[in-house]
């Protein structure tokens, strides 16, 4: 069952991608397209349209690498925390007690 969700979960993620790019596709490229087909001269048409997919590479690559880092590092913490600590991990060992040069000097002090 759990590979079963492990892979729903990512052709949800790979239909967010793709939902996510048409609209930066929409927001983006559609008005350049649409004053070209006003009418007009090819560069008039040329240069939105170099500068518009321009942006929109840019923008939607970095929007879904940060999704993907967001989704990596969750994936990460997932494994963590809900498969690691149910299976392995007991809890049973000593109480940290961290590092103290005081605590050092009272116990020498207890020995002599």
């Amino acid at each position: 069952v759990s590979n079963t969700a492990s892979s729903l979960r990512l052709w949800a993620l790979s239909l967010a991608h793709k939902q996510l790019s048409m609209v930066f596709w929409e927001m983006v490229m559609l008005p350049p397209l649409q004053s070209c087909r006003a009418g007009g001269s090819s560069w008039r048409c040329a240069v939105p349209l170099f500068f518009g997919f321009a942006v929109w590479v840019v923008l939607t690559t970095a929007i879904i690498c940060c999704m993907e880092m967001l989704s990596a590092f969750l994936h990460a913490l997932r494994l963590h925390w809900v498969e690691f600590q149910n299976k392995f991990y007991k809890g049973d060992g000593k109480k940290f007690v961290p590092f103290s040069f005081q605590t050092m000097v009272e116990n020498m002090d207890d020995e002599e």
